[in-house]
Parts: structure tokens; C-alpha cells; sequence
């Protein structure tokens, strides 16, 4: 027990806030234009339509990548495809500066979403090959605590840079792109020296910790690989893989409504920008503080469906209340209950398809079911803004967004039960009813 938490918590001060960093910085660069779109929808003459769109576009090429992207980290290294991933969306994001119009907003997104493609299922295959599985959704909710992080700290920076409009003859929202893509470039430098592809690399380990932790994972492999007699192929059209798709399609939706459409929301109750970045950031908060506690809840008690449909029935129903609610402080209660349920929802996702899968059949098949994923970014910020003009509201686009949330949950319902989802249950591997709690110590 003493090595298991000595081990595990070294790995997770290593290797987890860095990933924070870099992932903050990924969600911030993707959903910016939501900030952006207070100014610059005007200044480029861009519909609710046409900017539901651009911020769309983005996971059309994204989803066509993800599988080809994640089995090229396999191949190359994570330390040295993540690099590349930062470094190139960086580079983009900061391009989108200098748009003209709707056509080359849309292109840049597209380029933006093929740059990035593979860095989120690369993270989480990266982060199976270093932790136990009995840890993995208090880790991931650790790492994916930057996604609410990243809006709660970038809603008011942005909307700081958005209002220095004419700095160096440059729009506000132009400031915005330039300034946030940047750091991605340099993290992405920073990852080639910090990044350590796999245990046995780790020289930051003792060498007594090292055999531990490879030994650890290399039974969980063995016990996987007992019940594996696919091939690649199989396992991407396998029905479970294609089912966990189909429900983070339908649970990612929320997600994305908030981040790229909660500043227009706020900003139509009357704030002005700045106020807008704080109010936006309330949200947020609610999203931290779902991730972390049922994560840790998830892991304490060794179950993930449950746990998931509440989190989705929790995004449903604050969805459902900004619609039949009015005034800001109501609304802004049920946007903080969609976050805490849409965010929380996330991490323990992403413990199901890492509980059954290994190898390299693990990276294409995360690659395929956060792909599948992805193309409800697509859908819901185009679906919020052709709402938005047809109706003039946001009542009908979160509406649809909650339905999306219900299907989800039916998808997890028919799933099988944890125990027979996950092969590589904890009790296989290890006993005593402290497993649970070592990684929070």
C-alpha cells in the first residue's frame, strides 16, 4: 500500500497539472470565438447562423482525424505528436485573427479542428499507460477540470482583451486570437522536454517505483488481452464502442452550447462586455466542482453508469429550466446546473471505454468514440444559432440540446452493467477496500 500511494501520487503531481495546462489552453483556443462573436460578428457582418457554423466547423475535420491522429501518437510518441498538435493549433488559433469574412472564418476553424484532432483521446490513452484503472476518473476529472477552469479564468481575461479595442489598430476580438494562441505554442516547445512517453522512460521514478508501476500495468494489460480476440477493425465497429460513441455524442452537445454561445447569452441580459466575462465565469464554478466531486464519488464507489446518467439528467434539467425560468439570477441558477451536470458528466464518461481496452485497439477506438463526439460540436452550435435567428430566443436551441442529453442517457442504459463492461475491474487485481482512496491522499 505504501508503494501504491507513493507511486501514484508522484505520477499524479507530475504528470496532471502539466496535462491541466496544455488542455486549458486547447478548450480555450477552440471555444474563444464565443467571446469573440460580441464584436466580431459585427464587425464581419456574420449571422447567429453563420457563426453556429464557424464554431462548428472545427469538428467536421476533427472528426475525420481523430482515429488516423491517434494512432499516429502510438506510432510517434505522445511527448512528440502532442508537442506537434499544441504547437500547430496554436499557430492557427492565432491566425484567425486576420480573417476577412464568413468563407475564411470557416476555413480556419476547419484548419483549426484538423490541427487539433487527436490531442483529448491522445491525453486519455496517455494517461492509461501511467495510472491504474481503479484511479482513472478521479484523474481524468482532475486533468478535465481545465475545460470549466479555461472559461472560468478565460471568460474574463477575453473579455478584458476584447474591450482594448484599437491596441496596435487591432479590433478587440482580433487582440483576443493573438494573445490566447500564443502560449499554446509555447507549451507546446515546453511538452518535447517534460513529457515522458511511458513508464519505463521515467527516470523522475526510483527504479524500485518504476518496476511497480510497469508490473501494475502490465496486469491489467495481461487480464484485458484475456478477453480480446478482435481485430482492429472489429473492435472500431465492436456495439459497445459504437454505443459510447453515440452517448458522448449525445452528453459533449451541452458542453459545447455552453461555451460557445454563454457569453451571447449573458450579454443579452444587459451586462455590459466586462460584466459579461465575470458573470460568464459563475457557471464554471458549478462545472469544477461536479467534475471533482463525482469523480471522486465514481471512483470511491467503483461505478460509472449511475453516475453518468445523473450527471446528464442534472445537464438536462438545467436546460430545461432556463427555458420555462425568466430574469438573469434564475436563468443563470439553471446555466450553473446544465454546467455542474455537463462537466461532471465527462470524466466519468471517459473511465468506460479505458476500462476494456488496450494497445493500440484503445487509441483507435477513443479516437473513434471521442470523434463520433465531436460531431455534436458541430451540430449544436449550428443548431443554438439557426434557433437563435428563427426564433430570436435561446429557449428552442437549449431545448434541443437537453434532448440530446436524454438520448445520451437512454445510450448508457442499455449499455451493460459496469461489471461486465469493464474486464479489468480492480478486485482482479488488487484487494482491500482502501484501493479506492490511495490517489486522494
Amino acid at each position: 500500500m505504501e508503494m501504491e500511494r507513493r507511486v501514484v501520487g508522484r505520477v499524479m503531481k507530475r504528470i496532471v497539472p502539466f496535462l491541466m495546462i496544455c488542455y486549458l489552453f486547447a478548450f480555450l483556443d477552440r471555444v474563444n470565438i464565443g467571446f469573440a462573436a460580441l464584436t466580431m460578428n459585427r464587425d464581419l457582418g456574420i449571422s447567429a447562423t453563420a457563426f453556429g457554423l464557424a464554431a462548428g466547423v472545427f469538428f467536421l475535420t476533427y472528426f475525420l482525424l481523430e482515429v488516423p491522429s491517434n494512432v499516429a501518437l502510438v506510432r510517434f510518441g505522445a511527448r512528440r505528436w502532442i508537442a506537434r498538435i499544441m504547437i500547430t493549433w496554436g499557430v492557427l488559433s492565432a491566425a484567425t485573427a486576420f480573417v476577412q469574412g464568413a468563407d475564411s472564418l470557416y476555413f480556419t476553424r476547419a484548419l483549426l479542428g484538423a490541427a487539433e484532432a487527436g490531442f483529448f483521446p491522445g491525453i486519455i490513452f496517455f494517461l492509461t499507460q501511467w495510472f491504474p484503472s481503479e484511479y482513472r476518473a478521479r484523474i481524468v476529472a482532475y486533468f478535465m477540470t481545465a475545460l470549466p477552469v479555461s472559461s472560468l479564468i478565460g471568460s474574463p481575461i477575453s473579455a478584458l482583451l476584447l474591450s482594448a479595442d484599437g491596441f496596435l489598430g487591432l479590433h478587440g476580438w482580433q487582440i483576443l486570437f493573438i494573445t490566447e494562441g500564443i502560449p499554446s505554442v509555447i507549451l507546446g516547445f515546453v511538452v518535447l522536454w517534460y513529457l515522458t512517453d511511458e513508464p519505463k522512460q521515467a527516470k523522475w521514478l526510483a527504479a524500485q517505483e518504476r518496476d511497480w508501476l510497469i508490473s501494475r500495468l502490465e496486469s491489467e494489460r495481461n487480464l484485458k488481452k484475456q478477453h480480446e480476440s478482435q481485430s482492429l477493425m472489429q473492435t472500431l465497429l465492436a456495439p459497445k464502442v459504437l454505443a459510447l460513441g453515440l452517448a458522448n455524442f449525445g452528453g459533449i452537445a451541452g458542453t459545447y452550447a455552453l461555451g460557445f454561445f454563454l457569453p451571447q447569452i449573458v450579454n443579452a441580459f444587459g451586462f455590459s462586455i466586462v460584466q459579461t466575462g465575470f458573470i460568464s465565469a459563475i457557471p464554471y464554478i458549478f462545472g469544477v466542482a461536479g467534475m471533482v466531486w463525482l469523480g471522486r464519488r465514481s471512483d470511491r464507489r467503483q461505478e460509472r453508469k449511475g453516475h453518468a446518467i445523473f450527471a446528464l439528467s442534472l445537464l438536462m434539467c438545467g436546460l430545461i429550466l432556463y427555458a420555462v425560468t425568466s430574469g438573469p439570477a434564475g436563468r443563470l441558477c439553471a446555466l450553473s446546473l446544465a454546467a455542474f451536470g455537463a462537466f461532471a458528466y465527462l470524466p466519468i464518461f471517459w473511465t468506460l471505454p479505458t476500462s476494456f481496452l488496450s494497445g493500440k485497439s484503445a487509441a483507435a477506438a477513443i479516437g473513434l468514440i471521442n470523434s463520433i463526439g465531436s460531431l455534436a460540436g458541430f451540430l449544436g452550435p449550428y443548431l443554438m444559432g439557426y434557433m437563435k435567428d428563427a426564433t430570436g430566443n435561446y429557449e428552442a436551441g437549449l431545448l434541443a440540446i437537453a434532448g440530446l442529453a436524454a438520448f445520451a442517457i437512454a445510450i448508457i442504459l442499455l449499455l451493460p452493467h459496469d461489471k461486465n463492461l469493464e474486464f479489468a475491474d480492480s478486485s482482479n487485481l488488487k484487494s482491500g477496500p482502501q484501493a479506492a482512496d490511495v490517489a486522494a491522499r
